[in-house]
Protein backbone atom coordinates (compact mmCIF):
# COMPACT_ATOMS: atom_id res chain seq x y z
CA UNK A 1 0.00 0.00 0.00
CA UNK A 2 2.78 2.30 1.12
CA UNK A 3 4.86 1.49 -2.08
CA UNK A 4 1.92 2.51 -4.15
CA UNK A 5 1.30 5.82 -2.72
CA UNK A 6 4.84 6.62 -3.49
CA UNK A 7 4.94 5.70 -6.92
CA UNK A 8 1.32 7.79 -6.86
CA UNK A 9 2.97 10.79 -5.66
CA UNK A 10 6.25 10.47 -7.58
CA UNK A 11 4.00 9.90 -10.69
CA UNK A 12 1.67 12.92 -9.65
CA UNK A 13 5.74 15.22 -9.13
CA UNK A 14 6.10 14.20 -13.05
CA UNK A 15 2.63 15.27 -13.84
CA UNK A 16 3.24 18.47 -12.32
CA UNK A 17 7.32 18.93 -13.92
CA UNK A 18 5.47 17.96 -17.76
CA UNK A 19 2.66 20.44 -17.03
CA UNK A 20 5.06 22.90 -16.38
CA UNK A 21 7.21 21.92 -19.15
CA UNK A 22 4.51 22.10 -21.57
CA UNK A 23 3.57 25.38 -20.43
CA UNK A 24 6.98 26.62 -20.79
CA UNK A 25 7.19 25.78 -24.34
CA UNK A 26 3.18 26.94 -25.11
CA UNK A 27 4.17 30.30 -23.53
CA UNK A 28 7.83 30.97 -25.00
CA UNK A 29 7.11 29.27 -28.21
CA UNK A 30 11.37 28.42 -28.45
CA UNK A 31 11.64 32.24 -27.90
CA UNK A 32 10.37 33.81 -31.11
CA UNK A 33 8.34 36.73 -29.27
CA UNK A 34 11.34 37.80 -27.07
CA UNK A 35 13.67 37.64 -30.18
CA UNK A 36 10.91 38.89 -32.43
CA UNK A 37 10.47 41.67 -29.78
CA UNK A 38 14.38 42.16 -28.55
CA UNK A 39 15.15 42.47 -32.14
CA UNK A 40 12.62 45.56 -33.11
CA UNK A 41 13.54 47.00 -29.80
CA UNK A 42 17.09 47.27 -30.36
CA UNK A 43 16.86 48.09 -33.93
CA UNK A 44 14.62 51.30 -32.83
CA UNK A 45 16.56 52.19 -30.43
CA UNK A 46 19.93 52.03 -32.55
CA UNK A 47 18.55 53.83 -35.33
CA UNK A 48 16.77 56.62 -33.09
CA UNK A 49 20.26 57.16 -31.60
CA UNK A 50 22.21 56.99 -34.12
CA UNK A 51 19.70 59.40 -36.77
CA UNK A 52 19.43 62.15 -33.22
CA UNK A 53 22.88 62.11 -31.77
CA UNK A 54 24.97 61.95 -35.33
CA UNK A 55 23.24 63.29 -37.46
CA UNK A 56 20.63 66.00 -35.29
CA UNK A 57 17.50 64.76 -36.87
CA UNK A 58 14.42 65.40 -34.68
CA UNK A 59 11.85 62.89 -35.92
CA UNK A 60 13.58 60.56 -35.15
CA UNK A 61 10.99 59.05 -32.62
CA UNK A 62 9.32 58.32 -35.61
CA UNK A 63 10.86 54.81 -36.19
CA UNK A 64 8.86 53.49 -33.03
CA UNK A 65 5.94 53.44 -35.01
CA UNK A 66 7.19 50.35 -37.18
CA UNK A 67 6.18 48.53 -33.61
CA UNK A 68 2.22 48.88 -34.40
CA UNK A 69 3.13 46.50 -37.44
CA UNK A 70 5.08 44.29 -35.34
CA UNK A 71 1.81 44.20 -32.70
CA UNK A 72 -0.58 43.53 -35.72
CA UNK A 73 1.42 40.94 -37.05
CA UNK A 74 1.88 39.13 -33.45
CA UNK A 75 -1.75 39.39 -32.78
CA UNK A 76 -2.00 37.29 -35.96
CA UNK A 77 0.85 34.93 -35.03
CA UNK A 78 -0.90 34.46 -31.56
CA UNK A 79 -4.04 33.41 -33.65
CA UNK A 80 -2.33 31.14 -35.79
CA UNK A 81 -0.64 29.36 -32.42
CA UNK A 82 -4.04 29.52 -30.69
CA UNK A 83 -5.87 27.50 -33.24
CA UNK A 84 -3.41 24.72 -33.72
CA UNK A 85 -2.42 24.33 -29.37
CA UNK A 86 -3.96 21.41 -28.11
CA UNK A 87 -3.72 22.12 -24.49
CA UNK A 88 -4.15 25.50 -22.85
CA UNK A 89 -2.55 25.81 -18.96
CA UNK A 90 -3.33 27.45 -16.37
CA UNK A 91 0.56 29.00 -16.62
CA UNK A 92 -0.49 30.04 -20.05
CA UNK A 93 -3.33 32.53 -19.35
CA UNK A 94 -1.18 34.28 -16.09
CA UNK A 95 1.24 34.48 -18.77
CA UNK A 96 -0.68 36.04 -21.43
CA UNK A 97 -2.15 38.31 -18.62
CA UNK A 98 0.91 39.72 -17.41
CA UNK A 99 1.89 40.87 -21.04
CA UNK A 100 -1.52 42.20 -21.40
CA UNK A 101 -1.32 43.96 -18.21
CA UNK A 102 2.75 45.40 -19.06
CA UNK A 103 1.03 46.33 -23.10
CA UNK A 104 -1.61 48.40 -20.87
CA UNK A 105 0.46 49.92 -18.33
CA UNK A 106 2.92 50.70 -20.88
CA UNK A 107 0.80 52.68 -23.07
CA UNK A 108 -0.58 54.60 -20.37
CA UNK A 109 2.37 55.89 -18.90
CA UNK A 110 3.60 57.04 -22.03
CA UNK A 111 0.56 59.06 -22.85
CA UNK A 112 0.54 60.66 -18.99
CA UNK A 113 4.51 61.35 -20.05
CA UNK A 114 3.54 62.80 -23.13
CA UNK A 115 0.15 64.41 -22.17
CA UNK A 116 2.29 66.05 -19.17
CA UNK A 117 5.53 67.01 -21.43
CA UNK A 118 7.33 64.91 -18.89
CA UNK A 119 9.72 63.39 -22.02
CA UNK A 120 12.70 62.64 -20.04
CA UNK A 121 10.64 60.08 -18.30
CA UNK A 122 9.98 57.90 -20.81
CA UNK A 123 12.49 55.64 -21.27
CA UNK A 124 13.61 55.60 -17.34
CA UNK A 125 10.26 54.38 -16.73
CA UNK A 126 10.30 52.07 -20.11
CA UNK A 127 12.83 50.45 -18.24
CA UNK A 128 11.25 49.93 -15.02
CA UNK A 129 8.20 48.21 -17.32
CA UNK A 130 10.13 45.58 -19.02
CA UNK A 131 11.82 44.54 -16.47
CA UNK A 132 8.41 43.58 -14.80
CA UNK A 133 6.61 40.98 -17.20
CA UNK A 134 10.42 39.98 -17.94
CA UNK A 135 10.79 39.15 -14.00
CA UNK A 136 7.51 37.67 -13.39
CA UNK A 137 7.61 35.40 -16.39
CA UNK A 138 10.78 34.33 -15.08
CA UNK A 139 9.32 33.22 -11.92
CA UNK A 140 6.19 32.13 -13.26
CA UNK A 141 7.98 29.30 -15.41
CA UNK A 142 11.23 28.85 -13.54
CA UNK A 143 13.24 30.17 -16.09
CA UNK A 144 16.50 31.69 -14.63
CA UNK A 145 17.26 33.84 -17.71
CA UNK A 146 14.49 36.14 -17.69
CA UNK A 147 14.35 36.46 -13.78
CA UNK A 148 18.12 37.89 -14.00
CA UNK A 149 17.25 40.16 -17.44
CA UNK A 150 14.37 42.10 -15.53
CA UNK A 151 16.76 42.34 -12.68
CA UNK A 152 19.42 43.81 -15.45
CA UNK A 153 16.05 45.86 -16.39
CA UNK A 154 15.37 47.92 -13.11
CA UNK A 155 19.18 48.11 -12.57
CA UNK A 156 20.01 50.12 -15.81
CA UNK A 157 16.43 51.87 -14.66
CA UNK A 158 18.13 52.81 -11.26
CA UNK A 159 20.93 54.36 -13.34
CA UNK A 160 19.30 56.51 -15.68
CA UNK A 161 18.19 59.33 -14.10
CA UNK A 162 21.74 60.46 -14.40
CA UNK A 163 22.34 59.45 -17.71
CA UNK A 164 21.82 62.01 -20.97
CA UNK A 165 18.39 61.77 -22.38
CA UNK A 166 20.05 60.70 -26.09
CA UNK A 167 22.25 57.83 -24.26
CA UNK A 168 18.89 55.87 -22.49
CA UNK A 169 18.48 54.94 -25.48
CA UNK A 170 21.54 53.14 -25.30
CA UNK A 171 20.04 51.52 -22.17
CA UNK A 172 16.56 50.45 -23.54
CA UNK A 173 19.17 48.81 -26.22
CA UNK A 174 21.02 47.22 -23.48
CA UNK A 175 18.15 45.86 -21.24
CA UNK A 176 16.04 44.44 -24.81
CA UNK A 177 19.53 42.37 -24.97
CA UNK A 178 19.46 41.14 -21.94
CA UNK A 179 16.20 40.90 -20.94
CA UNK A 180 14.86 39.61 -24.22
CA UNK A 181 17.42 38.88 -26.96
CA UNK A 182 19.95 36.52 -24.72
CA UNK A 183 16.41 34.60 -23.03
CA UNK A 184 15.13 34.27 -26.75
CA UNK A 185 18.18 32.28 -27.69
CA UNK A 186 18.45 30.72 -25.22
CA UNK A 187 14.75 29.34 -25.14
CA UNK A 188 15.12 28.31 -28.92
CA UNK A 189 18.24 26.34 -28.15
CA UNK A 190 16.02 24.55 -24.88
CA UNK A 191 12.87 24.39 -27.46
CA UNK A 192 15.07 22.90 -30.19
CA UNK A 193 16.66 19.80 -27.76
CA UNK A 194 13.41 19.09 -26.61
CA UNK A 195 11.79 18.92 -29.86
Amino acid sequence: MSEEIRMTEKESLELIASMINKAKNNFTQGGFLYLLWGWVILICCTIQFVAEHFFDYTNAYSIWYITWLVVIFQVIYLQKKKKSQKIKTYTDEINAFVWVVFFICMMLMIFICLQFKKYEMINPMLLVLYGKPTFLVGIIIKFKPLVIGGICCWGLASISPFIDFDFQLLLIAAAVIAAWIIPGYILKLKFKIQN
